[in-house]
């Protein structure tokens, strides 16, 4: 069977295997770089996609499917691989698949496989983990499991690259010759045959196990209409066929039928005794010691975010502060200058001066996921998580808000339970995500003297400290909606381990290049964007408004007697007032005083609801206006600043703690309610998760500024 395909258009080969099974390893060795990153159409799943050069003169572009553990989905990812490969006329309906298996967990891989066997597609079956077999001594009869289960079989390794020249001639092979499996695996049960018949007529294009899927799944395949469906649930009731029953039916008979296959097929396993991988368990997923484990590894985390990123921050705003002095230097003073330099440049500075933290913290996760503790992380947790009305799985999301809240809301979608998914969705913009790094790292220090606590800084337990708080507020308010959400949904776990290995750096690095990528080209054009719409509000204002603040503030100096530098700051203060953006943050003065805030504050407040780290380059635009020279960073900029009526340091303790907290808690970013709508096909969530956060936030802020001034 072919899908309906674009003449002249590359083949789709479909990656596609259970999580852990080291898919991603297979895709990044295939592809490298040549990959693309979109949606699936109609659903927000991701899509990453890339062009495959097999050799033989043959070419396809291979497509990465959520990784799924069968054909009856219990979350919305695999939902989209059973919506794909049930319906042949769907764009992306593979001519091939590449089915990668952990061989060291073959027996449990193979039930998805079987199935998409039964689909009839030429299909390809990799046994990855190859050197990890070898390590362990297991051999496999490659010859014996390609006549049993009638399939070419390829042995590889996605760590290392072996096999993968094998692998590239077979996928080659398959596309050629496209030659489908000889019989079905699986053998339906007469009320399964009397119900393909009765489909047949009304359906066509599709293949008998397709025609099962149907009937298993009609009431949520988006492609079917109405009368569809009808027709699909009167031919099920006329033939006695039972969803469930027939689901455990089919699983009992594969696994009875693929089992014995796989034995007959060993030619030499592991000896006994305890891997490695389970005397690493014993301890790290310990009840007492694992917690312990996991949040030390975490204070490590937040360390080497400081203490790696330091230097090579210090040389990004060093250059940039060069820069700017070259760029007046060699243009001269004129309107054009200060818009490069106090705009696009300073705007540019507050972007790529944090790349070395947001790496630093990808880099650092993406190990953790790729040597197989994140799932550690996701079982040992899962009990505390049903206190608070979460799952096991929410850990995975909450620990991934860690980087970006956008991600890891679209994560949840391995959430079965309806209940538990939404309140994970709900809470995770709680957890301090990589985009409110910049805000604390500029903050802190107002607030935490530079100074050692054992061997870690006091700032960096001041960092752990946020993300912590955050955690805390996420579970609190996952409880409380615990006790309003109502459902009769069953909650459980399904999570298998990976085994402990060797991290894959050409995976990490993909990883890190991805996101650092995606923060300077989308989150940087808004910073950008916003940074120059910024220069021009605080570099014009309403008549002749900012000329005669000019002229009251040189009169000012003149009598205070205030020296060069103190005039100028006068006079780019009140200029700054009289402008379009001083007006806009004097607007919402009022609201904002309480809390210790400023004007200029509240604008950096209104332009990061854009994205977070907007805040550092407002920052960075606001307080560059009106400065002859560029010699000093941001932080030492906002250090500076001074309240021109009591003469008291804008950013003290009081304040910069205000301010700090209402990051924590504030829902400030405007791509994340818009994920939260999408994911939950509603504006009351977004509206509601946006209006307690907001208060949650307020009232933090005004009781931290309060107790401390």
């Amino acid at each position: 069977m072919e899908a309906a395909r674009t003449t002249g258009s590359k083949p789709i080969i479909a990656l596609i295997g259970n999580p852990n099974s080291g898919k991603t390893s297979v895709f990044n060795q295939l592809t490298g770089l040549q990959q693309k990153v979109g949606n699936f159409p109609g659903v927000t799943v991701d899509k990453k996609s890339g062009d495959l050069d097999l050799g033989l003169e043959t070419a396809a572009e291979l497509v990465d499917f959520p990784g799924t553990y069968s054909l009856y989905p219990t979350s919305k990812d695999e939902k989209l691989v059973v919506q794909t490969l049930s319906h042949p006329h769907d764009e992306n309906f593979p001519d091939a698949i590449l089915y990668v298996a952990d061989v060291t967990k073959l027996e449990k891989h193979l039930l998805l496989f079987t199935q998409l066997r039964d689909l009839n597609i030429p299909i390809l079956l990799a046994l990855n983990m190859r050197d990890l077999a070898e390590q362990d001594g297991l051999q496999y009869d490659l010859q014996a499991l390609e006549r049993k289960l009638g399939v070419p079989v390829v042995f590889i390794s996605g760590r290392t690259g072996l096999g993968m020249d094998d692998l590239k001639l077979g996928l080659a092979n398959l596309l050629l010759k496209k030659q489908a499996p000889a019989g079905n695996f699986y053998q339906p049960s007469n009320e399964e045959k009397q119900l393909i018949a009765a489909l047949q007529p009304d359906f066509p294009a599709y293949l008998p196990y397709q025609l099962l899927l149907l009937a298993h799944h009609q009431n949520w395949l988006p492609y079917l209409g109405v009368e569809e469906k009808a027709k699909i649930a009167k031919a099920s009731t006329n033939t006695g066929f039972q969803d469930l029953q027939m689901q455990v039916h089919e699983t009992m008979q594969r696994y009875g039928k693929f089992t014995p296959m796989v034995a007959e097929s060993k030619m030499q396993g592991r000896s006994g005794g305890l891997s490695f991988t389970e005397r690493l368990d014993r301890v790290l997923t310990n009840r007492t010691f694992g917690p312990l484990i996991f949040f030390s590894i975490m204070l490590l985390v937040f360390q080497s975010l400081f203490a790696w990123a330091e230097y090579p921050m210090t040389l990004i705003e060093d250059t940039f502060g060069q820069m700017g002095q070259w760029c007046r230097y060699i243009l001269g003073s004129s309107m054009f200058t200060d818009l490069l330099v106090d705009g696009f440049i300073a705007g540019l500075g507050g972007i790529v001066v944090f790349v070395p933290q947001i790496a630093i913290l990808f880099f650092l996760i993406s190990l953790l996921e790729e040597v197989g503790y994140m799932a550690r992380a996701a079982f040992m947790f899962d009990r505390v998580m049903q206190v608070f009305g979460l799952n096991g799985r929410s850990v995975v999301a909450l620990i991934s808000g860690g980087a970006c809240a956008i991600p890891a809301i679209m994560s949840t979608r391995t959430i079965g339970n309806w209940k538990e998914r939404l309140i994970t969705i709900l809470v995770t913009p709680f957890i301090s995500c990589s985009a409110r790094i910049p805000v604390y790292t500029v903050l802190i220090g107002f607030v935490v003297p530079a100074q050692k606590w054992g061997w870690f800084s006091l700032q960096a337990w001041a960092f752990m400290g946020l993300y912590l708080l955050g955690i805390v507020a996420a579970l609190l308010a996952a409880f409380v909606l615990k006790l309003v959400l109502k459902t009769n949904e069953v909650s459980y776990l399904m999570l298998e381990m990976p085994p402990y290995r060797w991290p894959v750096m050409r995976n990490v690095w993909l990883t890190v290049w991805e996101k650092v990528k995606t923060f300077l080209i989308e989150a940087g054009r808004i910073i950008l964007i916003i940074s120059l719409v910024l220069w021009v509000l605080a570099s014009f204002g309403p008549g002749q408004a900012m000329q005669k603040a000019e002229e009251a503030a040189l009169v000012q100096a003149k009598t205070e007697q205030l020296d060069e530098d103190a005039t100028e700051d006068l006079v780019a203060a009140s200029r700054m007032e009289a402008s379009y953006a001083g007006l806009l943050g004097k607007a919402i003065e009022p609201a904002i005083k309480p809390l210790g805030f400023d004007w200029k504050i509240g604008i950096a407040l209104i332009t990061s609801f854009a994205a977070r780290e907007v805040f550092v380059a407002t920052m960075a635009t606001i307080y560059s206006i009106g400065h002859q020279s560029d010699e000093y960073s941001v932080r030492e900029r906002m250090a500076k600043q001074k309240n021109p009526i009591t003469g008291q340091k804008v950013y003290n303790a009081a304040t910069s703690l205000s301010l700090l907290l209402f990051y924590v808690f504030a829902m400030q970013c405007m791509s994340t309610l818009a994920v939260v709508r999408r994911e939950t096909k509603s504006w009351k969530w977004p509206l509601v998760q946006f209006t307690f956060m907001t208060a949650l936030a307020y009232l933090a802020s005004w009781l931290a500024y309060n107790l401390l001034s």
